[in-house]
């Protein structure tokens, strides 16, 4: 319990640090057009029980499971046999505020995916809650909160740049804190106290002047895996200090002709996931067409390999 306060208050106190970490170019295994993801602004990932499955920032009530075959991919929807109620709303800046009141009741805006043997759950960046879902497809809004507490420390401080994305890892529910500045939020294994931590910076990364940003949690190997959108990045990083151990950076695939989406402002990835098969990372397109067809406006997702030399399972490339 001491040394799991002490490393809590040294990452509020401390300045992150830019860690030297290899940073690789990654490679592509494969990649899927999702189809029937128009629209949908695929914004989670997670595997649970050898299952890929997403969630939807503009769909509510429910999730999908993702059903890859040869050469494409689509999504299988689950939806909520009991919905969610509006949960009550906690202190809010006032263009927030406005904007809850404008979204539709049911609009949870889920950013983030995750499971263990109790069902699936959700993050919610509109309430900043955590949905369960249980095998049984019932939904109810969980006990804890952070909101409050991030806002006080300095995070969570622009809009629409708050809760990001989840991971359960062993018993800790970790949940990430988009930008300016970003973070990440940990609620240990039967309680409901907050813990914030920064994310040590990777040298190495370029974020292109652009916001540093967290949009996507995995676990895998003992590990925390984390995408960092703006730098086309996914870091393997020891839950023991944050500290990255290695990075591989895909912006070459994503900005490839037969890929890129016709608005590159900011980089796409939003969804995490990580099996021994490698590393998936899917964009979120915001309803807007690719370059070489602007008609078509599915999510892309990409297969990834882990790189070379760090001892992770092997991934045959085509």
């Amino acid at each position: 319990m001491f040394k799991s306060l002490l490393f809590s208050t040294l990452c509020i106190l401390l300045p992150p640090l830019a860690a030297a970490v290899p940073v690789t170019p990654a490679k592509l295994v494969a990649s899927y057009w999702l189809d029937h993801s128009a629209g949908l602004d695929i914004s989670g990932l997670s595997f649970c029980n050898g299952e890929l499955l997403a969630v939807s920032d503009k769909n509510s009530a429910g999730f999908y499971a993702v059903r890859i075959g040869p050469g494409s991919a689509q999504l299988e929807y689950r939806p909520l046999a009991v919905g969610l109620e509006t949960p009550p709303m906690e202190s809010e800046g006032l263009k927030a505020r406005l904007v809850t009141l404008l979204q539709p009741a049911p609009a949870a805006d889920f950013e983030g995916i995750t499971c263990d043997e109790q069902g699936v759950f959700l993050v919610s960046e509109r309430h900043h809650r955590i949905a369960v879902v249980a095998p049984s497809l019932r939904a109810a809004w969980m006990s804890r909160r952070w909101s409050e507490a991030a806002r006080e420390r300095g995070y969570m401080q622009k809009f629409n740049g708050a809760s990001e994305g989840l991971v359960k890892a062993g018993g800790d529910f970790w949940i990430a804190i988009e930008r300016d500045r970003r973070g990440l939020v940990r609620f240990a294994q039967g309680s409901n106290l907050p813990e914030f931590f920064e994310l040590p910076a990777a040298a190495g990364l370029d974020f292109r002047g652009r916001s540093l940003d967290l949009t996507g949690l995995a676990f895998y190997d003992g590990d925390l895996f984390t995408l960092e959108r703006n730098a086309f990045a996914v870091c393997r990083r020891s839950l023991a200090d944050l500290q990255a151990k290695w990075c591989i950076e895909y912006r070459v695939i994503e900005e490839a002709p037969e890929n890129v989406y016709r608005e590159t402002r900011y980089g796409k990835g939003e969804g995490l996931a990580v099996d021994e098969s490698g590393i998936y990372v899917v964009l979120d397109n915001n309803n807007v067409g690719r370059a070489a067809d602007p008609g078509d406006r599915r999510a892309l997702l990409l297969h990834l390999a882990f790189p070379e030399g760090f001892g992770e399972s092997e991934v045959s490339l085509p």
